[in-house]
């Protein structure tokens, strides 16, 4: 028998909240639009705006650790530098990033420097390593020019597009074309969402955001696609019962199944959280937002999307999306 935390009878009429529910979203969405313009922009990492990065590893009996590194650097002026371990925990060895200008003002537009200047601002911070904490070899240096960042900012906005027409042909093949709209605007619904926060929080876009995104897509497209087998078997039950009875009976009967995804998931994620350091709290934040939003949407949004779409463009034959097994009933019905 399946583990139960919520009782199976559970009876909420979650669909009676779906017009606080989706002001709410849009409230916070024009607010990450808002903070985004008036900070001029999305605020980028170094893989999407451009920098240097270079590898270094300390001789044997230099004690250092990212922390220290990291303020050293920072001491520098390097106040957006990111300092990454390779290797075991006790390995000597980091990647050092950082963006074009070490003075540069949070929303200003970074300027273009050349391999020359950059060479020669690696220089002057690696003095400054030796001096503050020991000699080092210099493993490799690399600049990462602004075309490369816009390569990839543009790869990544094809990433989404073609995750969401992925999403419309499966979910359209797996159910009913009518179930397609309502699940991509709920997956991008939960992309705009958490995007929007993460500008709020001045947390900067790099690949590791991205990928936090593009596993919040599927994430979130797994969680609703759940309800949405749910609610195609409960019409086939219940074929005269109001649509929306039938919505929300559908979301009570997954709220425990939904509450012990979200939950083990989450503790996960708060692990990576609380335990992986600096580096990857990026990712780790992203991913809990998404979480959250995407448990959310699931329950507030994706099902009234439905309601909506149902509402405006079905019928009595096609309303749930259950294809011909229910033509077949309403004209058997009728004869």
């Amino acid at each position: 028998m399946p583990m139960q935390i919520i009782s199976p009878d559970l009876n909420i009429d979650f669909l009676r909240y779906r017009k606080i529910t989706i002001g709410l979203s849009l409230i916070v969405i024009a607010l990450g639009i808002a903070a985004a313009i008036a900070r001029g922009g999305i605020p980028t990492g170094i893989d999407f705006a451009g920098g240097t990065e270079f590898q270094l590893r300390f001789d044997p009996g230099v004690t250092v650790d990212e922390g220290r590194l990291r303020d050293v650097v920072r001491g520098a002026g390097f106040l957006d530098a990111t300092v990454v371990r390779f290797g075991e925990v006790d390995a000597s060895e980091f990647l050092v990033k950082f963006k074009e200008r070490p003075d540069e003002s949070a929303g200003a537009e970074p300027e273009v420097e050349d391999g020359l200047e950059a060479n020669t601002r690696v220089a002057r911070l690696e003095a400054t390593i030796r001096q503050a904490i020991g000699p080092f070899v210099e493993q490799r240096v690399e600049y990462v020019g602004p075309k490369v960042g816009a390569d990839l900012r543009r790869d990544g906005a094809n990433s989404m597009l073609m995750a969401a027409i992925a999403i419309l042909i499966y979910i359209a093949f797996r159910f009913n074309a009518r179930y397609a709209p309502g699940a991509v605007v709920a997956t991008f619904h939960d992309v705009f969402l958490t995007a929007g926060i993460l500008v709020m929080a001045n947390i900067e876009f790099d690949l590791q955001i991205l990928a936090a995104l593009l596993a919040i897509v599927g994430y979130s497209l797994n969680d609703t696609i759940i309800i949405y087998d749910r609610i195609r078997e409960n019409l086939e039950l219940h074929p005269a019962q109001d649509l929306e009875a039938v919505l929300n009976l559908s979301v009570n009967q997954t709220m425990s199944r939904t509450v012990l995804t979200a939950g083990t998931t989450v503790l996960a994620v708060l692990a990576l959280l609380f335990l992986g350091g600096e580096v990857i709290f990026p990712f780790s934040f992203t991913m809990l937002i998404g979480i959250v939003v995407g448990t959310y949407s699931s329950i507030f949004i994706a099902s009234p999307l439905l309601l909506f779409l149902e509402r405006r463009y079905g019928d009595r034959k096609t309303r749930g999306g259950t294809g011909k097994r229910s033509a077949t009933r309403e004209r058997t019905a009728r004869a």
